[in-house]
This record gives C-alpha cells, structure tokens and sequence, in this order.
C-alpha cells in the first residue's frame, strides 16, 4: 500500500492545511518515529472516505515526550492531557493535533509492533500509517453511548484480513480475548459469506477458552469492566451498586500553558 494518497473527504481552511501541512513537516524533521492514524488510516485501508478535523498522531510512550518537546522548541502550545495515553500539540486556540501513546483506558500502549511498512500521502508528505491490526486494536475498546468503532473494526477485517497480524493481535489482547471475540463474532454476523476471512484456528482458540470458563468459579474480586468500555456509561455499577472499578477520570488540574 506504499504511497496511497489518503486526502481527508472534504478540504479544510487554508488555515487549518497549512497548520496539518506544517505539522506532519515538523514531524518528519524531528525524527521521531511517529504514525499517522484514524481515519486517514480508515481510508487508506477500506476506501470509506469521511470528514475528519484533525490529525491523530500515534508513537511509542517513551517518544511522546521528544515529540511535545520538539514542538515546543518551536513556539507551540504544548498540554499533556492524560498522562496515561493521550496529549496535544496547539498552534493557536483552534489548531491542534493529538499525541496517542497507549488506548485511553490504559490496556494497550504503542509499541514497536503497530509499526509497518504502509504509507499514504497526506498534506503533500508521504508518512506511515498504523498497520492494519494496530487500526482494530485501537478501536476494539471504543464503545459507548456516543460512538461505536465497531463497523471501523468490521470493515478492515473485510478488506484488509490477509494483512492483519492475528497471532499478534491475540498476543496483545490476550488479558482481553472475550473483547477480540466479541468483534469476531460482530464481524460474522454481519458478513456470514465472510467469515473464512478470519482464521479458523483462532476461532477455536477462543471457543476453547470460553468452553474452559463456562463452568469455573465466579471471581472473589467484584469488579465492573465495562468502564474499559465507557467511563460514563457505568458510573452506577461504582457508585451505587457496589463493583470495584478499573478505570477512570480524574479530576482535571487547571494549569497555565506552556507556551
């Protein structure tokens, strides 16, 4: 897929062409391994082509730092807004991308293995893309009320399933293999002359360790898992119906900016 042209549905401002223009050329000349993701990825990898209003820049932990620091040097605006898993690079009060080192609920960090040899042309510069199967792990978890990633997920299997790296996708969601399950079973029913497109031996890995849960003991720990999901949509099963949480939101700190 080297060098898809991967332009956005519609055309931006100038203002806001020139700032993605000037962003990604800023991070080419800083030589930190970065990817670009989200829809931009979408469309390079199914051809859906839909309105997007920024960029959505994936690297490894460790670089995100290098990356904000770079930036700054510069003259822009830099805000960690969760440390766990997301900041963001401001050129004025409009204008920003995103910086995405892990999944927003802690489960999965950027690693050397999201990283392949795919590239589009975006803006005038050709940069890498998220592999196909870091796209569905970066999704897998997005579900709630507001959005659902689900058919983002079914529609890179469709087109996309001889590329993806499925034992590296059940190596990384193996704490989580009843989620990739879910998927597989979502994408079965809504494609059923499809379903040869995800592997055989990976359906029975997982029926085999459903069949192995079916009659184990309930947990000791009470704990509700859905916040992995949606921190919002299970805020009584905490509250008020007594599950021990996993994950959360704190409180923002407000501080001055960084210029």
């Amino acid at each position: 897929m080297s060098d898809t042209v991967a332009e956005p549905a519609f055309e931006p401002p100038p203002e806001a062409m020139a700032f993605y223009e000037e962003s990604l050329r800023l991070l080419k000349e800083s030589g930190v391994p970065f990817l670009l993701s989200g829809t931009y990825a979408v469309t390079a990898y199914t051809g859906i082509r839909r309105p997007t209003k920024d960029l959505d820049v994936f690297c490894k932990p460790g670089d995100y730092p290098r990356i904000l620091a770079y930036f700054q040097a510069r003259g822009y605006r830099t805000d960690v807004e969760d440390e766990r898993w997301i900041a963001k690079v401001w050129k004025d009060d409009k204008h920003f991308f995103d910086v995405i080192f892990a999944m927003s609920n802690g489960t999965i960090a950027v690693s050397d293995s999201w990283f392949g040899e795919d590239r589009i042309t975006v803006y005038g510069h050709e940069v890498m893309i998220t592999s196909p199967t870091a796209l569905i792990l970066s999704k897998v978890f997005i579900q709630d009320r507001y959005r659902y990633d689900g058919a983002d997920v079914n529609h890179v299997i469709l087109k996309q399933s001889d590329a993806i790296d499925w034992k590296s996708m059940l190596d990384q969601m193996d704490l989580y293999w009843e989620v990739l399950m879910a998927h597989l079973l979502n994408f079965r029913f809504a494609y059923p002359t499809e379903r040869g497109r995800v592997p055989a031996w990976l359906m029975t890995e997982l029926l085999e360790r459903l069949q192995a849960q079916v009659d184990l003991p309930a947990p000791r720990v009470r704990v509700c898992r859905g916040r992995l999901f949606s921190p919002r949509d299970y805020i009584a099963d905490i509250s008020e119906w007594g599950f021990g949480d996993v994950v959360g939101k704190g409180l923002e700190e407000r501080h001055d900016p960084v210029a």
